[in-house]
């Protein structure tokens, strides 16, 4: 591939441009100039400073705080020395708890190996987006477990297909073998030889244990880095275009195209009905990360894609199955679980429907969840009692987004929504507190017509029990590297007068002044709150609300995008400039600049 990408006028550009040339099947051998780029690392360190896992530490103790304190041009030498003599820092193991009661370990790189590894990924990602089946859902953009779900249903309930096969992988992350991974990346498109180097050396990172130990990997993908999601679907992206390769993209000596009703719905695709009276398997395959269900007509086919995808995984992925999670469910008899709920088929009216509900692990989680915060609340101060009110319905709010797309939804919240009843009842103060009417506009809308909306002190407590049904919706074909994908979604477009605020960054600044600095002209709408005027390259100032030398910082929240003379208004203390300024605007906002002149420590101006 040429250099000529370099000359494209905006990243997001770049990245469309990377997306076509994968689907036009083209190979990638020089990509470094662009992960280099000034504009890529950038856009690397506001996707890393916007996580709230950039502010834990690594092995070398640092966070994105003493990122901050470099200035933008130390951060581009820093990332790209780095880049150029990879060696990657040791990687600190941490564990955190699963619901099983098991840990799972975490590696958390350095924050300079973050940044390194969020360079590549902003890069590697439209390639492969490119090459990815469609049925593969984890942690992709514009993609979730909600469509996950979506299609399932769809493939049980519209095409009639009642048995699942579960596969569970044995450690999968902790077993992806690197010499397999580097060959599928070069087999996808990615052939820069550097860039495959420095995958290579990421995996073999050393890892400080918990208890102090060094470990030197030789295989897996460490959870925690940021690059490991993405690998991890490019080693099993080859499962999932086999099983495709079995029945969906199966070859055929006819073109068989289906017909548009009337009414505007497709056809069914007539080359399925005509493998179906074939001795091939019917079988799909939709994936989330390491989940994935296999879903078939019958027992027989069931079994035997069983047989033949844990032979698949071993001989060619090197990885095992657990044989007490791998099996065949039957919908019209028991539930699988998948993504937090559990599913099956019920006859109604004469054919199959989908029922699904909340796996009863998580309906105790969730119940013991809601005590815990309700504690919390009853045990707050005065003033901590909004925030922990606040922090409860948030979580409510969570559970119901996420769990609505399960049928029986309402059931399940109703027994939990029991149990809650009981503590305000029961518990001081919520006993004495607790009244049947407040201030609605506290409350999202969703909820101000529920009858089991609660209020304490006044503060609206979400009703757990107040929830329907919202069916999951599957869309395949939004990409997030054309205008068009962006479009359905409606995603903005940079526009032009944003892309040069971000390509006049300042040297010799703050890696966080200049990407607030980006925050702030988009929040503003490029204009001056002070004057009304449009801003640009020529007129436009920032200014610190509390200047640095005043014990002031680069945060969002204390800077403000100024006109140069609205700037100058607010620092000098000459009556001559004063009055001129003011002569030269009639409709200045007085009340504003006399505010940051108070905290610049000047004295009001008074007309």
């Amino acid at each position: 591939m040429s250099n000529s990408i370099l000359s494209e006028t905006t990243l997001q550009s770049r990245f469309d441009k990377l997306y076509l040339d994968s689907k036009n099947g083209l190979n990638f051998k020089n990509l470094m100039p662009i992960i280099m780029s000034e504009e890529n690392i950038l856009a690397a360190y506001k996707n890393i400073r916007s996580n709230k896992g950039s502010y834990t530490p690594g092995a070398d103790k640092r966070t994105i705080k003493d990122i901050n304190r470099e200035t933008t041009s130390n951060l581009l030498r820093m990332v790209r020395y780095k880049l150029n003599y990879y060696k990657p820092n040791r990687v600190k193991r941490v564990c955190i708890p699963k619901p099983n009661g098991k840990k799972r370990p975490l590696g958390i790189p350095t924050i300079i190996d973050r940044l390194v590894q969020q360079c590549i990924l902003q890069v590697l990602e439209p390639i492969c987006e490119a090459k990815f089946y469609n049925g593969s859902y984890g942690f992709r953009p514009l993609r979730s477990a909600n469509q996950a779900v979506a299609d399932i249903y769809r493939k049980v309930q519209k095409q009639n297909l009642h048995y699942i096969v579960d596969v569970d992988i044995k450690g999968f992350f902790d077993n992806v073998d690197h010499n397999k991974l580097i060959k599928q990346m070069w087999h996808i498109g990615i052939r820069d030889e550097k860039l495959l180097m420095i995958i290579k050396q990421m995996l073999k990172a050393e890892i400080i244990d918990t208890d102090g130990t060094i470990i030197k990997p030789t295989k897996g993908t460490p959870q925690g880095g940021i690059l490991s999601p993405l690998l991890s679907n490019i080693v099993l992206n080859e499962l999932d275009w086999w099983i495709a390769s079995q029945w969906e993209e199966i070859p055929t000596r006819h073109e068989y195209q289906g017909y548009m009703h009337k009414s505007g719905k497709r056809s069914k695709n007539p080359k399925f009905i005509a493998l179906r009276k074939t001795k091939l398997k019917e079988v799909y395959i939709v994936r989330y990360a390491d989940d994935f269900k296999l879903i078939c007509r019958d027992y027989n086919t069931a079994k035997k894609v069983m047989f033949a995808v844990i032979d698949w995984l071993k001989t060619r992925l090197k990885l095992e199955v657990s044989p007490e999670k791998t099996r065949i469910t039957n919908l019209r008899k028991c539930y699988s679980e998948f993504l937090g709920i559990q599913i099956k088929v019920k006859p109604k009216a004469g054919k199959y429907v989908v029922k699904s509900r909340i796996k009863p692990k998580n309906i105790v989680r969730i119940r013991d969840k809601l005590k815990s915060k309700l504690k919390d609340i009853s045990t707050a101060d005065t003033r901590g009692r909004a925030l922990e009110i606040s922090l409860y319905n948030s979580m409510v709010l969570g559970i119901h987004n996420y769990y609505a797309m399960a049928t029986d939804i309402s059931l399940d919240m109703r027994s939990v929504g029991r149990s809650i009843k009981r503590v305000l009842k029961d518990r001081r103060p919520f006993n004495m507190e607790l009244r049947k009417k407040g201030n609605k506009e506290f409350a999202l809308e969703q909820y101000r017509d529920s009858k089991e909306l609660r209020y304490l002190w006044n503060l609206p407590i979400y009703p757990i029990s107040y929830i329907r049904t919202k069916p999951p919706m599957c869309s395949q074909n939004i990409e997030i590297y054309t205008q068009e994908g962006r479009a359905k979604v409606k995603m903005k477009e940079t526009t032009p007068d944003v892309h040069w605020v971000m390509e006049t960054y300042i040297p010799y600044r703050s890696p966080e002044y200049n990407a607030n600095r980006v925050s702030r002209y988009k929040a503003q709408k490029g204009r001056c709150p002070i004057t009304g005027e449009i801003l640009n390259p020529l007129n436009m100032h920032c200014h610190h609300i509390l200047p640095k030398h005043l014990g002031g910082n680069d945060k969002y929240s204390n800077l403000v995008l100024v006109h140069k003379d609205a700037h100058l208004l607010i620092h000098t203390t000459q009556a001559e400039t004063i009055d001129k300024i003011l002569k030269a605007y009639p409709n200045i906002n007085i009340k504003k600049v006399n505010k940051f002149r108070q905290t610049a420590e000047n004295a009001e101006i008074i007309r």
